[in-house]
């Protein structure tokens, strides 16, 4: 399995958004610092993931979640997702 994820900064409240085969581990590499991107830039909160049976579809929905360049297009993506899950 495959990840795609939204993280957000709890300092500085933006968004990173990324793909992975290991979740956990990644958002743990993510808040340790151990991720040039996303370093000295946390803590980090992951409000949203998707996940896929192979990496290219992962990689596609990341570069079209990224292609958006909006926090405002990613803060509905996570809002569309929570209003699905108040559904069930």
């Amino acid at each position: 399995m495959y990840f795609v994820y939204i993280l957000q900064s709890l300092k500085t409240r933006k968004f990173y958004v990324g793909q992975c085969d290991h979740l956990i581990e990644r958002f743990h590499e993510h808040q340790n610092g151990y991720t040039p991107s996303t370093k000295n830039r946390g803590p980090w909160w992951m409000p949203y993931y998707e996940i896929y049976p192979s990496r290219s579809e992962a990689v596609k929905r990341e570069l079209q979640i990224k292609r958006k360049k909006s926090s405002k297009s990613i803060r509905a993506i996570i809002m569309y997702h929570l209003s699905e899950t108040e559904l069930l």
